[in-house]
């Protein structure tokens, strides 16, 4: 009797491994081109998904509305309302949802419903090959770090920091969006002239590289796997909530011994939402940070416009983009869409 390869792989329990190390030339293009998903268009459908959290009715409903309000259509996952304890369905469903939405040629973006935690539990079920062959926009941020990462990796595909479908989609969010992923535009992000918009140099200068990064405790779990980006000449970015300054200590040194800070071109900590100093004796955020990142001799600054906040930054993830330390300021040099 004979078998063909991917009975083969399942008979052996690694038909799933496989898909994480694909070799593709999608669309013509040679495996290392990074692939820019095309622009959305009013009239568009986007797929909302829950690949985390559990989510309920009414925040879907909010979220047909946000889109509507955008002049998009929406579609729902098949498992957005499935509940399997804290998680929105079991592993299995929810990849699916996933892959199912980047297969179905009517969708043109996929919208994550909210983070929480579970997306680091799919990757290995994910089809990193069949994602390549479609690109499209696929945006959020939190837990949803680990699915922006992973595609950039394996399947070469730019993909978004910024709100998920439950995020407060005001002014500010709403005109990045349609800049970035409408327009096409490379944008300057810079934060407003207002004390919520303050930014703080820790140390100076400029530096180009592509953006690299999301929540700070998502990318430091993800260390050791094979689902992060090459860091070479990188700007990483990084954004967190709720966590003592030790804790923040202790995520820096294992991305500090796990050599990636050694290997960035320079480095924006967006906002650290609701971070204590913790119990006494202590250190402050700033400390920390010129601890573990001055003696690197590159640009570095605090305070960007991007994580567990109501006003939020579209930032493109695997762009190449220009930061100005002393100017708070975050420059793509290229659109992020096609």
């Amino acid at each position: 009797m004979t078998i063909n390869r991917r009975q083969f792989l399942t008979s052996c329990g690694l038909a799933t491994l496989a898909t994480q190390f694909p070799s593709f030339t999608a669309q013509g293009q040679s495996p290392n081109t990074i692939l820019k998903p095309p622009r959305l268009r009013v009239g568009d459908t986007v797929g909302l998904i829950a690949p985390a959290g559990v989510i309920d009715a009414k925040d879907v409903a909010a979220a047909q509305r946000t889109f509507a309000d955008l002049g998009l259509k929406v579609k729902l996952g098949a498992h957005i309302l499935d509940r399997y304890g804290y998680l929105a369905g079991k592993d299995v469903d929810r990849a699916e949802d996933l892959n199912a939405m980047f297969a179905d040629r009517s969708i043109k973006a996929i919208i994550a419903m909210r983070g929480g935690w579970g997306c680091n539990r799919i990757l290995p079920l994910l089809n990193y090959t069949n994602i390549r062959s479609h690109p499209k926009i696929l945006m959020g941020y939190s837990d949803i770090t680990s699915l922006l990462l992973a595609i950039a990796a394996r399947s070469r595909v730019i993909t978004f920091h910024g709100p998920v479908a439950t995020s407060t989609w005001n002014q500010f969010t709403v005109d990045y969006i349609k800049r970035i992923l409408f327009n096409g535009e490379a944008v300057t992000m810079q934060n407003p002239n207002n004390s919520e918009g303050r930014s703080f140099r820790v140390a100076p200068g400029k530096a180009k590289g592509k953006l690299v990064g999301g929540n700070l405790s998502v990318v430091s779990a993800m260390v050791g796997s094979p689902y992060l980006p090459s860091w070479h000449k990188s700007i990483l970015f990084v954004e967190e909530i709720g966590e003592d300054v030790y804790r923040v200590d202790r995520m820096l040194t294992q991305l500090k011994n796990a050599g990636i800070l050694n290997q960035i071109a320079g480095f924006v900590f967006g906002q650290c939402t609701n971070c204590s100093p913790g119990d006494e004796p202590t250190f402050t955020l700033m400390q920390v940070l010129q601890d573990h990142l001055i003696s690197l001799k590159i640009p570095v600054w605090y305070g960007s416009m991007f994580g567990h906040i109501k006003d939020k930054f579209t930032v493109p993830v695997g762009v190449e983009v220009e930061i100005d330390a002393d100017a708070g300021t975050i420059r793509m040099l290229e659109s992020a869409v096609s």
